[in-house]
């Protein structure tokens, strides 16, 4: 683990330090914070990057170009360690434009290894016996300055990331599943932002509930929360801190048709009925106004009916998963999930070269697994 004091870094020259180091490294741990609890759009707010020997705190707020660290992490001879990686990932490339080579991600290994908790908490107490205090967790790190007590916080989450690394790759090999992690991290790698999102899809859809509500309430809905959308923006502050979903999804039941009734309603604080109040009213007013077949409908995901062949395969595999999973004494899913599963069983691959074009199977799982897979379940009656 590193011992030496990180060193926070907020200038050009700093940075430039920094990546003189870091660029020598073979490993560098990362991990970052952000700010999606505090602003409308989160970014990015802290970068921390340690080596075997040295830990630096990296402010992305004070430094207008953080280009210098692009080589760091498109360079595929450094590895780069992250502990659950999904989100860092998409956050660099959304806010810096890194692309992470050569990741690898100790969360996901863990898993690998058939850790009963793979929290990096849970991780540090069983390896180091260290008791992480999560309490700026949740706190705004966008504050400036800093107090030295969450600079420390943050240093802890990579500090031992690289020992952790050393480990956990050994006992990764030991039992012939490191290019089982490496494939999985590759696939992690090459994450972006936004993807899989419709952005045309109504502001509704994004409300838990909401799929329960009739058409007249969804329009309602819909209205109140373009109108939160808009007042978080010029707040700059998650929609929820503006008006939180179970108060909109509430009004958009009630449908208050005065400030009156909306006051009476109970479903918003005083303070909130006086800033907010009139333009809910006006909102809840114009969908009501909205004719009949103009109204928004939630969208039906029209599942077709499995057939009982589909259906025997997709028990049997998962039979096989929690079989194989308990004799290897790791987590069922990264074995092979539900949706393989149901892909498998669906296309019904009955050779190596037919299963190996089910895309969403890794190399490793049809090398490893395919014989089985192919032999004593895709062939199911």
């Amino acid at each position: 683990m590193v011992t030496e004091t990180p060193v926070y870094i907020n200038t050009a020259e700093g940075l430039e330090k920094a990546v003189q180091k870091l660029v020598r490294a073979s490993i560098v741990a990362v991990d970052l914070e952000a700010d999606s609890m505090y602003h409308f759009e989160e970014k990015v707010c802290l970068l921390q990057m340690a080596t075997d020997k040295s830990c630096f705190i990296i402010d992305p707020l004070a430094l207008p170009d953080m280009s210098p660290l692009e080589p760091i992490f498109s360079d595929s001879s450094i590895i780069k360690i992250f502990h659950g990686s999904d989100y860092d990932v998409r956050s660099l490339f959304r806010d810096f434009g890194f692309r992470v080579e050569n990741l690898f991600d100790t969360e996901l290994a863990c898993r690998f290894l058939g850790y009963p908790r793979s929290s990096l908490e849970a991780v540090l107490k069983l390896h180091y016996d260290v008791i992480l205090d999560k309490k700026y967790q949740k706190k705004d790190w966008s504050i400036r300055p800093l107090p030295d007590e969450m600079i420390s916080y943050a240093a802890d989450d990579v500090r031992y990331l690289v020992d952790l690394y050393q480990h956990i790759s050994k006992a990764l090999s030991e039992k012939k599943r490191l290019e089982w992690a490496l494939e999985t991290c590759e696939g992690i790698s090459q994450i972006r932002p936004g993807e899989n999102i419709d952005v045309d899809r109504p502001l509704f859809m994004t409300i838990k509930g909401s799929g329960r509500l009739d058409a007249r309430s969804l329009a309602v809905l819909e209205n109140l929360a373009l109108f939160r959308q808009e007042a978080a923006k010029k707040k700059d502050r998650p929609p929820y801190k503006v008006i939180s979903n179970t108060a909109i999804l509430e009004i958009a039941r009630f449908k208050p048709e005065s400030t009156l009734q909306l006051n009476r309603s109970g479903l918003l604080s005083k303070k909130q009925t006086q800033m907010y109040g009139d333009i809910i009213i006006k909102a809840v007013l114009a969908a009501l106004e909205i004719p009949e077949e103009n109204l928004p409908r939630y969208p039906k995901i029209i599942k077709s009916p499995s057939s009982a062949a589909v259906s025997r395969k997709k028990k049997k595999k998962k039979k096989w998963r929690e079989r194989k999973a308990k004799q290897l004494e790791m987590d069922p899913s990264m074995l092979i999930n539900n949706t393989a599963i149901k892909k498998i069983a669906k296309q019904e691959p009955k050779t190596l070269p037919e299963l190996k074009a089910v895309e969403i199977l890794k190399n490793w799982q049809v090398e490893t697994f395919g014989e089985q897979w192919i032999n004593t379940i895709v062939k199911t009656a």
